[in-house]
This record gives structure tokens, sequence and C-alpha cells, in this order.
């Protein structure tokens, strides 16, 4: 980087909308690092980014926490958290419960969902963008809360359709 920079200074930059490393000026700066730039070409605000995506930065023997080269082996996979394995067993829970209430039906038993119909806990439907699904509950004249494959949502139901 070079020396003397400052907000207002100039700066070469990887523009986010132009796709090149392009003049820009400097909005802001968190130390001595630039941290905001305007392109100068297309006059886009974004972070400062020294170097195009996916090229690597020029190393040098001198370069401060430069001990040696890094290992070039693949990272080891992170372990899931405590919440994310809780999660993803409640989704494992959830479709297991929908495919035991949807096994066996014909398609003629699931009613097309409809905004203006009225449902009842247990009722099969088919929705045009979330598949078959089953009335877990009702929530109140207005609402139902609906099981999908892939998640619980809650459709309006009962209202005049225009």
């Amino acid at each position: 980087m070079a020396k003397g920079l400052k907000v207002a200074g100039e700066v070469d930059s990887y523009c986010t909308k132009c796709k090149m490393v392009l003049n820009h000026r400097i909005v802001s700066m968190v130390g001595t690092k630039p941290h905001q730039v305007l392109c100068l070409t297309c006059n886009s605000p974004h972070l400062f980014r020294a170097r195009a995506p996916g090229e690597r930065a020029a190393r040098t023997s001198s370069a401060p926490g430069s001990s040696g080269p890094r290992s070039t082996g693949s990272r080891a996979p992170k372990a899931p958290s405590m919440a994310a394995q809780r999660a993803e067993q409640a989704r494992a829970e959830q479709e297991q419960v929908w495919r035991k209430a949807i096994a066996g039906r014909a398609v003629n038993d699931f009613t097309p969902y409809k905004i203006s119909h009225v449902f009842q806990e247990g009722q099969l439907i088919a929705h045009k963008r979330f598949g078959d699904g089953v009335v877990a509950r009702v929530i109140d004249a207005a609402k139902v809360e609906v099981l999908f494959q892939d998640a619980s949502r809650v459709l309006g139901q009962g209202q005049p359709t225009a």
C-alpha cells in the first residue's frame, strides 16, 4: 500500500460495478487503510478491495506476518454447532411428520389452496408454490398453520376474493 493515504485521496481499488481495478477516491479510512471508496469511473461507492476477487496478494519475505508459505491443503470442515444440529434434527422430524400425513393419499385427496377457503386441522392442501401440505392447526378464523415438506408456514383462510 502506498504511503500517505488519506480521506479524499486516491487509491487503486477493485470496482464491484466495473469489475476492474481502477482509480478510486477514498471516502473513509480505518487506521491507515482505506475502508470505503468511490469509483472515479462509474461513481459507485463500495468497500475498498486491493485486488480482484480470486487474485492472491504477492508474497514478500519482508511483509509483516509472513512467516513462510501457507499450507495448500484444504481445510477440514467445521463441525456443526449444537444449534445447527438441533435445527437439522427438528427439520428432519418435521419432514417425517409431513411424510406420515400424506403417505398413501391420492392426488384428489388434496384440496387446491385458495385464500377464500376455510380449512380444518388435518386437511390436505395442494399449494401452487409450496407443494403438498397438511393443516397442522387452525390459528384463528383468518389463519392456519400448514406443514409442508420443507417448513411450516402460516397461510390465510376465509378471506373474500375481489
